[in-house]
């Protein structure tokens, strides 16, 4: 083994404790986007003791920021996000029960992508320090993933500049990588306003805003039929009145335009704005569009990919105690047998049906998914439209449970999260060490990128002047 990894593996090996104390700290904060301030300042303070630089509150949000330690080319990036789920409160065990009504978990497992970014980050620089590599460091504190704003904003403030290439680590139920192409997608606010009235009394002097939000979501569901398959739109009501006995002057609804591509998005999203003029031709109202943010659809690096998987034959997955599997075991009861067939059918796993029976997945995967598109979208696509970029995933639940469920929060909160987040922190760090050393390896990711970007240029979703939505988003803990 190269001796820059030994180093940094070692250091991994060493402190177990911090990693898994750093993990559960984040998970019992669990705080949503954009107020993830006392996770930013747990990692600030550790990076800081350990010799970064870390300039804090980039791209305009209290909560995102770079730690760099080196100098000099190449500089690799290492991604961490930190914001949990509203709503997903959990403990950690095998049955559903909440520790607070109403509160955020961390069922997405970005308590374990923001550990994996610190701890190997730390690790990397060990080997720095060592003279076994040489380059340059950074650590990206990304906030609010989950609305889809952090990266964004940070890469049109110029946060990912000279970057020659961009590693992240997202917990999931299989060791490997997906290089499915997630969606583009745009998350906008439509705030309507009419004129109340006594609903019984004198109905005909209002102008119900609500009636609006209903007419739009009408003609929106009507377009549906009209768009390509893999196009997604969604939408909530915010706000639609407080009581029957009045018209609603004012009513909000939140939707999200997800396509394959970043032009469909905008041509959806233009349709939307028309529906939203019809339906204050239909009521009456004015209405204001508030919008939050936008990402360009998945572009994952295969060179970067195939990195990771090598660290982690090399690393080993992680091996299950017999009391993990018995928790896992329980925790797979609360997920009916059918839904855990739909969902390995959608994975696409080579061996996808071989796994109604397992609970914890302990293989590695060769690179999965490639040209296909997958539902979901992300802000790290915005990164990776800039410099080469991966996102690799290891096992922190069970197999079939559903994305942003209380069963990965319960899960992630015990010893079988941590062992994903510490062998992802070595993953993590062998992955950059190789970025260092080998120079061919960075070449060859570079190329295959400028061959994803043939007839692409990178254009900013977000309309000139916007900020960082911190008072439009949810304010749930």
């Amino acid at each position: 083994m190269f001796k820059g990894k030994e180093v940094a593996f070692d250091w991994v090996e060493a402190n177990k404790e911090m990693i898994v104390d750093v993990h559960q700290k984040i998970w019992e904060l669990a705080e949503v986007g954009l107020q993830e301030t006392q996770t930013a300042e747990l990692l600030i303070e550790i990076l800081e003791k350990e010799g970064f630089s870390v300039e804090k509150g980039v791209a305009g949000m209290p909560s995102a920021f770079v730690a760099s330690y080196g100098e000099g080319k190449p500089v690799i990036g290492i991604m961490g996000e930190l914001d949990a789920l509203p709503g997903i409160s959990q403990k950690p065990v095998p049955y559903k029960e909440l520790i607070k009504e109403g509160g955020a978990g961390h069922g997405c497992g970005h308590n374990g992508y923001a550990t994996t970014a610190l701890a190997g980050g730390i690790a990397v620089k060990k080997a720095l320090d060592g003279g076994h590599v040489s380059g340059t460091l950074q650590v990206f504190g990304c906030p609010a993933e989950e609305t889809l704003v952090g990266k964004v904003f940070m890469v049109r403030a110029g946060v990912f500049d000279g970057v020659d290439a961009c590693i992240g680590h997202h917990p999931s139920s299989f060791n490997g990588v997906s290089l499915r192409s997630g969606n583009a997608m745009n998350s906008v606010k439509f705030e309507f306003f009419g004129e109340a009235s006594h609903a019984a009394g004198s109905p005909e002097m209002g102008v119900s805003a609500m009636d609006a939000v209903e007419l739009m979501n009408i003609g929106v569901n009507y377009m549906r039929e009209h768009v390509v398959q893999e196009t997604r739109i969604h939408y909530v009501v915010e706000d639609g009145g407080h009581e029957p006995n009045v018209v609603p002057p004012y009513a909000r609804s939140w939707y999200y335009v997800r396509a394959p591509e970043r032009e469909l998005v905008e041509m959806y999203y233009d349709k939307l704005l028309d529906i939203a003029d019809g339906a204050d031709k239909m009521v009456g109202t004015t209405h204001k569009v508030k919008f939050l943010s936008g990402v360009h659809n998945g572009m994952e690096n295969r060179v970067l990919g195939e990195i990771a998987i090598d660290n982690m034959r090399l690393v080993g997955a992680p091996e299950y105690s017999e009391e993990e599997e018995k928790f896992a075991e329980e925790l797979a009861k609360s997920i009916p047998r059918e839904k855990k067939k739909i969902g390995l059918i959608k994975s696409h796993l080579p061996d996808a049906m071989e796994l109604m029976d397992v609970n914890l997945n302990s293989r590695i995967y060769d690179p999965i998914g490639e040209g296909e598109k997958g539902g979901g979208s992300s802000d790290v696509a915005d990164v990776a439209w800039n410099t080469p970029t991966v996102q690799f995933r290891t096992v922190y639940t069970i197999v079939g449970a559903p994305g942003h469920s209380w069963q990965n929060v319960a899960s992630n909160g015990t010893s079988i999260g941590h062992k994903s987040t510490t062998f992802a922190s070595k993953v993590m760090a062998g992955s950059v060490i190789d970025l260092m050393h080998k120079p061919e390896l960075l070449l060859k990711a570079k190329e295959e990128w400028k061959r994803q970007m043939m007839g692409r240029e990178y254009k900013s979703p977000l309309p000139e002047g916007s900020k960082p939505p911190l008072d439009q988003l949810k304010k749930t803990h």
